[in-house]
């Protein structure tokens, strides 16, 4: 991450023990790194079983979540990167990895997290983001998430209690 993005989870702001690796040398140091997807799938089958605590991997948004559903137990990261603010194909990628591969493991965002897609990517399963939005920054440092109380898609978090048309959901909180 650059010295002006910062790392958020629901939590609030933290330290962040990943690094972005362009190459497997990294794995030689200590650390946990975040490689790029074809980095990761040309790693030895036995170096990513006996890192796996270190490795994550990027996918940008061409390429095929497929790649890596058989290897996700070879992962402890998933970082899905939003390069542009109008390209959404990392959406769909975080909801599938939650609902249907049933991951586990931290479901990250990076690049262009904007202020209004926030709350949207929480409720598909993100838990992890790297922002560098000023606007964003600032009000994630105020205690300020947004996002609109009704909503139409069915997401990951789990639906709260009480009435709802069948088109129409409440946010939870």
């Amino acid at each position: 991450m650059t010295g002006s993005t910062r790392l958020w989870t629901p939590d609030g702001f933290r330290e962040d023990e990943w690094t972005h690796a362009e190459s497997a040398e990294a794995l030689a140091g200590n650390g946990c790194f975040i490689l790029p997807l074809q980095t990761f799938l040309g790693l030895d089958e036995e170096v990513r079983k006996s890192a796996r605590e270190r490795i994550g991997v990027l996918l940008q948004p061409g390429d095929e979540l497929d790649k890596i559903t058989g290897l996700l137990d070879q992962l402890s990261l998933v970082a899905l990167a939003f390069p542009a603010f109008n390209d959404g194909r990392s959406f769909s990628k975080g909801e599938l990895l939650r609902a249907r591969h049933h991951f586990k493991g931290p479901v990250r965002a990076t690049g262009q997290v904007l202020v209004d897609q926030l709350p949207h990517m929480l409720r598909l399963g993100f838990d992890e983001f790297e922002i560098s939005n000023p606007v964003l920054l600032k009000r994630l440092e105020q205690g300020r998430i947004g996002g609109l109380p009704v909503y139409y898609q069915p997401a990951v978090e789990p639906e709260p209690k009480g009435p709802k048309y069948s088109w129409r959901r409440k946010r939870p909180g």
